[in-house]
């Protein structure tokens, strides 16, 4: 059975992928990790604009502070508001790991892949 082609890696056994393949590759995890990242930054700022009735462009500042680590600009003022700024802060530290790791996936992956492979193999590439 073949793995989905939207995680699917070569294995050992089987040549580096073509450059062409692996800028394909790289497109995807990229796109996917904005989508990520997108989202989470949406869901900050409806959060912001429901919890603290922020305007959407001051929702949209605070939240993409919160998700660049850098920190609110607005402190919350509301009891419902500080429990979504703490509990985003701590989702939006989750996204950063996750979408870093999704982004660089196949950059790490092809790094290890021609550390194991014989240099042979490397002249087909």
């Amino acid at each position: 059975m073949r793995i989905p082609q939207i995680i699917a890696f070569e294995r050992l056994s089987e040549p580096l992928a073509s450059r062409q393949e692996f800028a394909g590759r790289l497109a995807r995890s990229i796109f996917f990790g904005c989508v990520i990242v997108g989202l989470a930054l949406f869901g900050g700022m409806a959060g912001y604009h429901v919890f603290e009735g922020l305007s959407w462009i001051d929702s949209f500042v605070n939240a993409a502070m919160i998700l660049s680590g850098m920190g609110v600009l607005a402190a919350p003022v509301s009891v419902e508001g500080k429990l979504f700024a703490g509990l985003y802060a701590i989702f939006c530290g989750l996204v950063l790991i996750a979408s870093t790791a999704i982004m660089f996936t196949p950059v790490i992956h092809r790094f290890l892949h021609r550390m194991h492979i014989d240099d042979d193999d490397l002249d087909a590439a």
